[in-house]
């Protein structure tokens, strides 16, 4: 899944694409690189990030995601308001990726109706608050019991299961010792039936370990990327497209080797 910010502020992406040409040329190239999903969003979640109104983030991807339905992949729109979903869809989006994991009450019924496929993701608190209580008495329990509850509730609203994808949440309201702790717990999350996504992708906790600032995350993204594979995720969220795919490719074929020998 390729990373498409059209946002100002986004910490690592903010502010590249200022018009929708550059947006599709910039869609264009992780197509080319080996990207099966583009997920763009209109509002930054990075710690700290200001709310933006659903008009001002519905202005940002809409022209994109109309747009984009001739790349020949599917489109995920990044949103937490149901009203920016809804009219994704209506654009062409099939996929919701919600960092709130549903908590606009509109947002299972709009998923619903418009036939799209849900991501559901772990974050206390929002973004502009998440990063100031990081502490949990059990990390991992708190990430899985919450995201099975809301599963569930998706499933129960009429979102067929296997339309559902959990997301840990990795960056989000998390220490940088807890997204190591998350990362190596995902079989726990594996274990409810869910395709998992991870997002560790040039994430603060990585830049921490060795001092790194965005940019200069490569190397340890494509590791935790790899390393999320193998405890079980199934679809890796990406800023680096092309050095993940091809680390990804070898990756398989060496544990395809390792089956047969």
């Amino acid at each position: 899944m390729g990373i498409l910010n059209l946002t100002p502020d986004s910490f690592s992406d903010g502010g590249r694409y200022q018009n929708l040409d550059a947006a599709l040329d910039a869609a264009r190239h992780m197509v080319e690189q080996g990207a099966d999903i583009i997920d763009v969003g209109g509002e930054s979640t990075r710690p700290g990030a200001a709310v933006v109104s659903p008009e001002q983030e519905a202005r940002r991807v809409l022209p994109f995601v109309f747009a984009a339905r001739d790349l020949g992949i599917p489109i995920s729109i990044d949103t937490r308001r149901a009203l920016v979903a809804e009219q994704a869809i209506e654009a062409g989006a099939v996929i919701v990726n919600d960092v709130s994991a549903g908590r606009d009450p509109a947002m299972f019924d709009v998923v619903r109706n418009g036939g799209a496929a849900l991501v559901l993701m772990h974050m206390r608190g929002v973004p502009k608050t998440m990063q100031g209580n990081t502490q949990y008495e059990d990390l991992i329990s708190e990430v899985v019991d919450h995201l099975g509850a809301r599963a569930e509730a998706a499933v129960s609203a009429g979102i067929r299961k296997d339309r559902i994808v959990l997301d840990p949440g990795v960056g989000f309201g998390k220490s940088a010792h807890g997204n190591l702790e998350l990362m190596c717990s995902l079989p726990s999350l594996v274990e409810l039936g869910y395709p998992v996504l991870v997002g560790a992708s040039r994430k603060s906790w990585l830049g921490k370990l060795f001092g790194q600032a965005p940019g200069q995350r490569m190397a340890g993204s494509v590791a935790a990327a790899l390393y999320a594979l193998r405890r079980g995720a199934r679809i890796l969220r990406v800023h680096d497209l092309g050095s993940t795919r091809r680390a990804v490719d070898v990756y398989w074929r060496l544990m395809s080797m390792e089956s047969k020998s």
